[in-house]
């Protein structure tokens, strides 16, 4: 009789970091831009999270490139200004129940660099529903005080946040 081996899960330092991007969205008032969605790989169907503008970085291109069309992907927001690419890449690590679920099981987190943007449309530009048979990511979206934004995001993001917010200031204080 052959034993088979165990299956096992992906430990986190199995897997690599998904590179991406983020974008901190400032309107004039000093608010910043936040979607709410559900999350994927939440057994709890009533469950929403909200959080800035994210995505991954395609093959051949830039983190600044990725950022405005995530950004347009997400809100159909094309009315920008470029304020300032943070210093570092930010790394966050899911929590091990989500290792081998969340990220579509292939990493242990992501490694982002993050964009301040200067929103310089009207409202009526920003349009979450789906587009071109791309599912929508949000199903509502508001401005909110950027110092609201870390407890609002789910606590694995929280640090990456948090140093946006502080890192950025300049950018959000009227």
């Amino acid at each position: 009789m052959t034993t088979l081996p165990a299956l096992t899960s992906p430990t986190s330092l199995e897997l690599p970091y998904r590179m991406g991007v983020g974008i901190m969205l400032i309107n004039a008032d000093g608010r910043v831009w936040t979607g709410r969605r559900r999350p994927k790989w939440s057994e709890d169907r009533a469950s929403y999270i909200w959080q800035m503008p994210q995505g991954g970085i395609a093959k051949g291109e830039s983190p600044r490139e990725a950022a405005l069309r995530e950004l347009r992907e997400e809100t159909s927001i094309k009315s920008v200004l470029f304020l300032a690419e943070h210093p570092r890449w930010l790394t966050y690590d899911l929590p091990m129940e989500l290792i081998g679920i969340a990220l579509k099981g292939k990493y242990r987190g992501q490694c982002q660099r993050w964009f301040a943007m200067k929103f310089v449309g009207d409202d009526s530009e920003i349009d979450i529903g789906s587009r071109r048979g791309v599912k929508a990511e949000f199903d509502r979206w508001a401005w909110r005080q950027p110092k609201e934004l870390a407890e609002l995001v789910v606590p694995f993001k929280r640090k990456v946040y948090e140093a946006v917010i502080s890192d950025f200031t300049q950018y959000w204080r009227v």
